[in-house]
């Protein structure tokens, strides 16, 4: 009898893997549209599947996720781990990134709204080309995401019962998900949008912009103003 159980747990993750590999794929070139070009699919997919594999083996189906959300934590996860790992950004652009979430925070703090790309140009005192131009190095030179706000993913997408039985995780978690969630409230209509698009409805640069009637390029500006925003808003969580 055991062994009939072992056999069918083994067929059932076989089954898992063969069903979610065009998922895989789908997160792969979803990531990819925001990477520079030396980066290849392939070495996407093949981190992905690492992911998959270790889902497959790992899900619970009795903590409420279904495995497709479960599974895309994980090969999303693989797949930013292999990237930061080998990670090719120039120190400049890690330096420009903490200029411009600063900038942002202190302005904020300052005058008590949202500001503007100009503004935030000025307060660094380059033009507004040179501003976007920083932008877009650090949109494609790092994957400037939610979990880079320094909680991990699984807190925003599967919700609690990804971590177990603490209760103060649970009390931290649920609070950071009310913060951010109020934090992308907050954001400027066309910031918000993007991010919603991104992450919720899973679009690439290339379609958001169809969407808004603005190049690839600007989609990527406007998705890093907000995730810098977010991180100078975010601030305390990143400690």
């Amino acid at each position: 009898m055991v062994k009939a159980n072992s056999y069918n747990s083994q067929i059932d993750k076989t089954s898992l893997l063969e069903q979610h590999t065009v998922l895989v794929k789908r997160i792969a070139y979803h990531l990819l549209a925001r990477l520079p070009a030396s980066v290849l699919v392939d070495d996407l997919i093949q981190s992905g599947m690492i992911g998959l594999f270790e889902a497959a083996n790992n899900f619970d189906n009795s903590k409420g996720a279904s495995f497709e959300t479960f599974a895309g934590i994980r090969i999303r996860g693989a797949m930013l781990d292999e990237m930061r790992r080998g990670d090719w950004t120039p120190r400049s652009v890690h330096k420009n990134s903490r200029m411009i979430s600063e900038a942002i925070k202190q302005l904020e703090s300052e005058l008590g709204r949202d500001v503007s790309d100009v503004e935030v140009a000025e307060k660094l005192d380059i033009s507004l080309n040179h501003y976007h131009h920083m932008l877009s190095e650090v949109s494609s030179g790092k994957i400037l995401g939610i979990d880079d706000l320094g909680v991990s993913e699984d807190a925003i997408k599967i919700g609690d019962e990804s971590l177990g039985n603490d209760p103060y995780q649970n009390i931290e978690h649920s609070a950071f998900k009310k913060g951010l969630a109020e934090c992308i409230k907050s954001l400027p209509e066309k910031e918000a949008l993007v991010l919603s698009l991104y992450y919720d409805e899973e679009l690439n640069l290339k379609e958001i912009g169809q969407v808004l009637d603005v190049s690839e390029s600007r989609v990527s500006q406007i998705h890093s103003q907000a995730m810098h925003r977010l991180k100078a808003r975010m601030k305390s969580w990143q400690s």
